[in-house]
């Protein structure tokens, strides 16, 4: 008799970025929101690329961070408003990243950033798994117990305050700010503060980033300014420059004229005195030709006429 074998049924593997949602239908808290991310992407760009010549690094804004797979999928994720990951491709595949699959690629992020639209509360709850009875853990607890996210950021909107905290010994630590009143990120070797001004057409406290000598780095159209405006100083050099040669040309070319005009004052002088002589000698010369017609000897017109024989 043949015995009959049950197939064995192998669970389903994990699913990936394209199989996992890549939002959870809520809405941005603020118009600040989407263009604070902007500006931090937009100004780190030339320092990432320095970082990563090979371009192995990718930067999350308002993704998903799924750490654990559950049932809806959206509860084992995290979603920082901006997030960024060393070496790791900007695509997969190809294709865009529509989340961060961290049991698929097992690197955290090395910084994480969250723009409360609050108090900070919800970005500060460390309420661990254990406690929360089928809900979301707390975010600050995700990171920092499971994920370990070195630097976590908390950026206060309504009143423009900046927490950072850095992961030391597996446990979050307020990081202190410099004298400039920046937050240093060591690996990036940068700086995260707060900076006042117009960005997006709003007035408001912004997050930027600094370089290690407290320099803002800037974005792209503020480096097109800077770079038009080193143009223009630069035309409007090389316009003073060619106005003094002009000036100096002019100069040479009046000292040029003053140099003829004294030239021809000369030679008319030297005309002058030479008609002069011209007409002392005919003068003379008549004078020789009266006296010796009046029966004077040559030596009786020399001596009156004070000449040499």
């Amino acid at each position: 008799m043949t015995q009959s074998l049950d197939p064995t049924v192998l669970p389903p593997s994990f699913p990936d970025h394209t199989q996992l949602p890549d939002e959870d239908g809520t809405f941005v808290k603020n118009f600040q929101e989407h263009p604070q991310s902007i500006l931090l992407t937009d100004s780190i760009l030339p320092v990432l690329q320095r970082l990563h010549p090979d371009g192995q690094y990718a930067i999350g804004q308002d993704c998903g961070i799924y750490w654990r797979e559950t049932d809806p999928p959206e509860r084992g994720a995290e979603a920082p408003d901006w997030f960024y990951v060393a070496g790791v491709p900007p695509l997969l595949d190809g294709q865009f990243r529509r989340s961060y699959v961290l049991w698929r690629e097992f690197i955290a992020p090395l910084i994480a950033i969250e723009l409360a639209s609050g108090d900070g509360s919800p970005e500060r709850d460390r309420a661990p798994l254990s406690r929360t009875k089928g809900q979301k853990p707390g975010k600050f607890w995700v990171y920092e117990q499971i994920i370990r996210i070195p630097y976590y950021a908390i950026f206060i909107v309504s009143t423009g305050t900046l927490e950072v905290y850095h992961l030391v010994n597996g446990s979050y630590r307020l990081l202190p700010p410099n004298d400039r009143g920046h937050f240093v990120i060591e690996p990036m070797n940068v700086e995260l503060g707060v900076w006042e001004g117009n960005y997006d057409n709003q007035k408001l406290r912004w997050l930027r980033w600094w370089d290690s000598e407290g320099n803002l780095l800037l974005i792209g159209n503020e480096r097109v300014a800077i770079v038009e405006q080193e143009i223009q100083i630069e035309r409007d050099r090389a316009q003073r420059a060619e106005q003094e040669i002009q000036t100096e040309r002019d100069r040479a070319q009046r000292a040029e004229q003053e140099i003829q005009t004294e030239r021809d004052r000369a030679q008319r002088a030297e005309q002058e005195i030479q008609t002069e002589r011209d007409r002392a000698a005919q003068q003379q010369q008549e004078a020789i030709s009266r006296l010796l017609r009046m029966g004077l000897t040559a030596e009786q017109v020399a001596e009156a006429l004070s000449l040499e024989l």
